[in-house]
């Protein structure tokens, strides 16, 4: 099972709070209010609290999921993702030959293409042209920070650096790229351009995204980005099911794909949460604009490997909801507002066994689905950057 931090532990030894008691909480903010706060005095103590509640969550979840990938006999699976990954076979629970561990690295670059394309820039688009200007805004990931175009073009390095093998843009000798260029050089130069063109794209919409949602930029980057993901689905993937198979050649590329990069930027992901829970205890323990700003630059640093990770958002980051644990969107604004009132963090965890909401029908999910959804949009990354960020620029304490 993964280890849930315990409520008490988080409450009394991360922070300084008011001794607990029966009495009602006072009103600091109106939650009608939420979509707008600004940080004020008379409740900055509130305020560095629940910051403070979710940058432990944040290194928390970030060290589980590194372990998870890691650590052998951890209770999760029969050994290390990472080992189960990289050494397939008839006895693996998982993965069987390295065809499935290609395909598996496919399906997730397939996964965060179309996502980018259809969701985190086509929902906003839609929504926008449609006339729902609000709606449109408060679907764009990353707003309070203006951190969008960065966000979804980490989302395209993630292929890239799956793909190449490596997580500086070069093109490593055991890399499913590397492959191709002795097989297909055609093919592979044709999947280097769409990636690069989707990069290119997204980065060229106006700065920033929410005040840019209808422009053709736009469009340009949601094409790029669909095109990206149906060559992979298409081409890419069925080329590598029918017509590499010798596991000679593939086992160094599945292992260079987990040593190079999974487990790379994971490291990166602890460290940068470690260093952000740095800068917010020290915000708590002195409030100030200087304060702020280092913890949005944190952030920002912390967000990078995350975002860089989801070409891979599969394993224990899937099964154990740390995907959701970190990075939930779009936010219950008015629900982070309610419990900055009533400091009652214990509304931000969850246990037992992970059960995914049914975004389609949540009617149907099951209680716990639905539980655990709730405290999912109450922290993680973006709870995080609504204390920190105002349009833009890290908040000031005056």
């Amino acid at each position: 099972m993964k280890k849930f931090l315990s409520y008490a532990a988080l409450f009394c030894a991360a922070m300084t709070f008011a001794a607990c008691g029966d009495d009602e909480p006072t009103v600091i903010v109106n939650e009608t209010d939420a979509a707008d706060l600004d940080y004020k005095a008379e409740y900055a103590e509130q305020w560095g609290n629940y910051m403070l509640v979710v940058s432990n969550l944040l290194e928390d979840d970030a060290q589980t999921l590194y372990d998870l990938w890691t650590k052998d006999n951890n209770g999760e699976y029969p050994q290390s993702y990472a080992n189960l990954f990289k050494n397939p076979g008839e006895s693996n629970t998982l993965f069987r030959s390295a065809n499935d561990c290609v395909e598996q690295i496919l399906d997730g670059c397939i996964d965060i293409a179309g996502e980018v394309s259809s969701q985190k820039i086509g929902e906003p688009y839609r929504l926008y042209i449609a006339g729902k200007r609000t709606e449109a805004l408060y679907a764009v990931e990353s707003w309070y920070s203006f951190h969008s175009r960065e966000d979804y073009r980490n989302n395209i390095y993630s292929v890239r650096n799956a793909f190449f093998g490596s997580l500086d843009g070069t093109v490593n000798e055991n890399s499913l790229s590397a492959v191709l260029q002795t097989l297909n050089p055609e093919l592979n130069a044709r999947a280097t351009a769409l990636i690069n063109a989707a990069a290119r794209a997204i980065w060229a919409i106006p700065d920033p995204f929410r005040n840019n949602i209808g422009s053709p930029e736009v469009l340009t980057a949601m094409e790029a980005c669909a095109e990206l993901e149906d060559f992979i689905k298409n081409e890419l993937k069925p080329y590598f099911s029918n017509n590499v198979k010798d596991e000679a050649v593939l086992l160094p590329v599945i292992r260079q794909y987990i040593d190079g990069v999974v487990l790379p930027t994971y490291a990166q992901l602890v460290a940068g949460n470690a260093a952000l829970n740095e800068a917010v205890k020290a915000f708590k323990r002195n409030p100030t604009n200087a304060g702020f700003e280092a913890c949005a630059l944190a952030w920002l640093n912390a967000r990078q490997p995350w975002e860089q990770s989801e070409a891979f958002l599969f394993g224990p980051v899937a099964d154990r909801g740390l995907d959701p644990n970190m990075d939930s969107w779009p936010l219950d604004q008015s629900g982070i507002a309610a419990i900055l009132n009533s400091q009652d963090f214990a509304q931000l965890q969850w246990s037992g066994d992970y059960e995914e909401l049914d975004e389609e029908n949540e009617d149907a999910s099951s209680a716990q689905a639905k539980a655990i959804a709730k405290a999912q949009n109450l922290r993680g990354y973006h709870t995080l950057e609504y204390f920190i960020f105002k349009n833009g620029q890290a908040r000031k304490v005056n």
